[in-house]
């Protein structure tokens, strides 16, 4: 029979542990843990969520409490465990914490801003320039008709294409629908109409060199990226310190890259294609919920 018990350390943590005492079945007792270096305040959201959900459609049981569900989920996407050492350790099936966690990821996915609202807050707040770029997730190579597509061949990887606006200092404010991994940064960013956005909420955007071509309108432009030199044509003096100066105010960009990539479920996404876009946004909420500059 095993005992599972939840503890927060004092750096604010939050653990999940299980120990199994089936001393007849094993040689040696085993003991799972894994410690969550997220905040209370991420985990109530969850938890209010879970719990308004269960109201809302109204099921009058489950397994485990909200708390308990909230915590599960946010240990698969933080560490990216495995769903069997989840369920073995609260006694419940992996088909289970499937369901929890596909329930919670789409919750929280309905949480997170359009493009023209977040745009439109930004810049009510006084902001002036946002930083865009793309991301690739890696995934499973697949077989068949499904192989190629998701190839990139700047990355030389499987995996899915996402775009993330920020602002100056480095805040996830909006992420895009997960596409193909063939995807180049531009054609995503026309798909999602960025230039008419960013014009509409009379912002800027700093972007790297892969987005070289994407504002067409030179009278009023908002896409603002660096110089690329070409055979036979250096670049001057002033182009690369204007390379330098938009290579530092990009470095925000990477760091919030970095803080989605902290969610270990991104490392090889294992999710249906499917999913990715709500997993992504999903993502999101916890990200802005747990960091802020």
């Amino acid at each position: 029979m095993e005992n599972t018990r939840n503890s927060q350390a004092p750096d604010g943590s939050w653990g999940v542990h299980a120990e199994n005492s089936t001393v007849a079945e094993r040689p040696d007792p085993l003991a799972y843990q894994c410690r969550l270096p997220l905040s209370s305040t991420t985990l109530d959201m969850v938890a209010n969520l879970v719990r308004s959900h269960l109201k809302k459609i109204g099921s009058r049981w489950r397994k485990l409490s909200p708390g308990r569900i909230a915590l599960i989920v946010l240990a698969v996407l933080r560490h990216d465990q495995r769903l069997a050492d989840m369920a073995d350790a609260y006694q419940v099936s992996a088909s289970t914490v499937r369901r929890w966690l596909l329930e919670v990821i789409h919750l929280l996915a309905t949480r997170a801003e359009r493009l023209d609202r977040a745009l439109n807050k930004l810049a009510r707040r006084g902001g002036a320039v946002v930083l865009i770029d793309g991301m690739l997730i890696p995934t499973r190579r697949r077989t068949g008709a499904d192989n190629r597509p998701n190839y990139s061949g700047k990355r030389k990887m499987h995996g899915l294409h996402v775009l993330a606006l920020t602002d100056e200092k480095g805040n996830l404010i909006w992420v895009s629908a997960a596409r193909r991994g063939r995807t180049h940064d531009v054609t995503a960013a026309r798909h999602d109409h960025i230039t008419a956005h960013l014009r509409a909420a009379g912002l800027g955007a700093i972007a790297d060199l892969g987005f070289l071509g994407l504002d067409d309108d030179p009278d009023n432009p908002v896409i603002i990226t660096g110089y690329r030199a070409a055979r036979g044509r250096r670049l001057s003096a002033a182009q690369k310190e204007a390379n330098k100066l938009v290579a530092r105010e990009r470095a925000a960009n990477e760091h919030a890259f970095g803080d989605l990539k902290n969610w270990r479920v991104l490392t090889k996404l294992r999710l249906g294609a499917r999913h990715a876009t709500a997993l992504l946004r999903a993502l999101l909420v916890l990200t802005r919920t747990e960091v802020s500059r």
